[in-house]
């Protein structure tokens, strides 16, 4: 039975889609012990992923376990977002192509030209243009269930992509331990978070911190690895669902140039809320850079948030940090009194660009 929203504002129910993740995960999961690999065995270890927002977060979170995973650091993932495929696929490159309505036009565009490189592919939709493509040329395609909307459906594009990488070797043996751990910790963490984050309860720390980001612009920092696909999950989730503007950046890097931007307009930087998303196997220096630019940075913005996943696997970590993210964004969404789920905007883009062809 579905969850019912605790607002009519939530006219689409995304109170009930954000419940029932863990359900998500597990058809999820189903599907990808039988969805289809492959057709032919790989003979290199580069992977490239085709795909646009909520359809390529499933290839970013594929890379970042796969590094941080033991018998998966040796993989070469690429998530390729834009209308062309990367220049250097060859036949002996291993493309998935990603989109859940399949009829995103830069993914259809980069998928034509990657055909031509190589016949190692596998598609994963709904159906649509892409859908039919792939039934053309005789692609296998990791089908997922209709009716989300795409950044909803986050398990269907990322789960099945962890089966076939497991059942293929390409992720090996070294990781069925860790990744067997970390479902058991990511289904054992989620059905107490969910009570816990839907709720609203003063001890609702989703909602915190959605209070504190409201009227104020969130700022996503984390490392390079591990967090790095979760810290972009944040950003869309808050833009998409609270349609609220986010940015966010990496470190290293950004203590390199975007430190030195805090200061003005120093205005603006009090509107700010810094969000360090940090990871227990962050690297040592880059936690004393997390804990230096919280004290370089105290001062001009309005308030400094860390957040961490909960597990002591990558796996658990990353999917309940996102879990935490989504739910910030729903109670964020509710206080800008918004309706979460319709994407207006996006919808007005694409008539924009279906008059300019």
């Amino acid at each position: 039975m579905a969850k019912k929203p605790t607002t009519a504002l939530d006219a689409s129910n995304m109170f009930d889609v954000l419940y029932r993740f863990p359900e998500q995960i597990k058809e999820a999961l189903a599907i990808g012990e039988s969805a289809p690999v492959w057709r032919r065995q790989a003979t290199s270890n580069r992977y490239v992923v085709l795909g646009l927002g909520g359809s390529a977060i499933g290839g970013d979170l594929l890379r970042s376990l796969a590094a941080g995973t033991p018998g998966g650091e040796h993989l070469n993932i690429v998530v390729s977002r834009g209308y062309s495929a990367p220049g250097w696929i060859d036949g002996d490159t291993n493309v998935i192509a990603s989109s859940y309505s399949g009829d995103t036009e830069e993914t259809l565009s980069a998928f034509d030209e990657a055909r031509k490189k190589t016949d190692r592919f596998v598609v994963i939709t709904t159906g649509g243009q892409l859908g039919k493509k792939a039934i053309t040329y005789g692609m296998p395609i990791i089908n997922i269930p209709p009716g989300y909307q795409p950044r909803c459906a986050l398990a269907f594009s990322f789960f099945p992509l962890v089966s076939i990488m497991q059942r293929t070797g390409a992720l090996d043996s070294r990781s069925t331990r860790p990744l067997s751990k970390g479902l058991k910790e990511v289904f054992a963490n989620l059905d107490e978070m969910r009570d816990l984050y839907s709720g609203k309860s003063a001890k609702n720390p989703a909602l915190a911190l959605a209070k504190k980001i409201h009227g104020t612009v969130p700022v996503v920092y984390s490392a390079h690895e591990r967090m790095d696909a979760v810290n972009l999950r944040w950003r869309g989730q808050i833009q998409e669902n609270a349609k609220h503007l986010a940015f966010g950046n990496l470190l290293p890097e950004m203590n390199h140039n975007e430190i030195n931007g805090w200061f003005h307009p120093a205005d603006v930087a009090k509107k700010t809320t810094a969000i360090l998303l940090r990871d227990a196997e962050d690297h040592p220096r880059t936690s004393i850079r997390f804990d230096a630019l919280a004290d370089i940075i105290k001062k001009h913005a309005g308030s400094i948030v860390t957040v961490e996943g909960t597990g002591t696997t990558l796996l658990s970590r990353m999917i309940t940090a996102i879990y935490l993210g989504d739910w910030v964004s729903y109670h964020l969404a509710m206080l800008n009194e918004v309706d979460p789920t319709p994407v207006p905007v996006i919808q007005t883009l694409k008539s924009l660009l279906a008059k300019a062809k």
